[in-house]
């Protein structure tokens, strides 16, 4: 399996423990060995502003995170691109299911899954995409941003139990007929 990630990810972008590059590292350091690592280049202002609005960049700019916040979402693309042939799995930081088109909270800057989704979609490498958030949170920014987009299906589990969730999860994907299936989580 193919793993993506960039040791940049450890950069310490927010002071909240949650945050910390540490829990990211102890990913690397498992996984060691075990996978295929791929290295991503960042994701283009222009594949961002498919998604985000202009004065959003211009603040996440403006606080010093456009760097690691682009190359996160450019992890995301490569993950895409190759989840199109193979198993891929994308170890990127900082998170991006909490980046609406101009705002963002919860650590998140930019919808790096957003953004790799709309560019496959505009790029004619898929017709349909089934998103399942499965974070402790609501994926807020992915429902702002893909939500009203027909070519995309959207499942935030809701079932307390265990059983019921896994239930739930099981329907969804068999229902699908989505050209990829992606995972969407932050930090919990």
């Amino acid at each position: 399996m193919k793993v993506v990630y960039h040791e940049d990810y450890n950069q310490v972008y927010a002071s909240d423990p949650a945050a910390s590059p540490g829990r990211i590292q102890a990913v690397v350091d498992a996984l060691q060995g075990r996978v295929t690592w791929a290295k991503p280049e960042p994701a283009t202002e222009l594949d961002i502003l498919q998604v985000h609005t202009r004065k959003h960049v211009e603040s996440v700019e403006r606080e010093g995170v456009y760097d690691i916040a682009a190359l996160a979402a450019g992890g995301a693309i490569m993950a895409a691109r190759i989840g199109l042939t193979e198993p891929c799995f994308a170890l990127i930081r900082p998170p991006g299911h909490h980046a609406s088109a101009d705002s963002s909270w919860g650590f998140c800057y930019f919808n790096n899954m957003a953004i790799a989704i709309d560019k496959l979609v505009r790029q004619g490498q898929i017709k349909k995409a089934f998103i399942l958030d499965f974070d402790l949170h609501f994926g807020d920014g992915n429902v702002d941003i893909l939500g009203n987009r027909a070519y995309v299906t959207i499942r935030n589990p809701s079932r307390q139990s265990r059983s019921d969730y896994l239930k739930e999860v099981e329907k969804a994907l068999a229902d699908t007929d989505a050209d990829m299936i992606a995972a969407s989580a932050g930090f919990d």
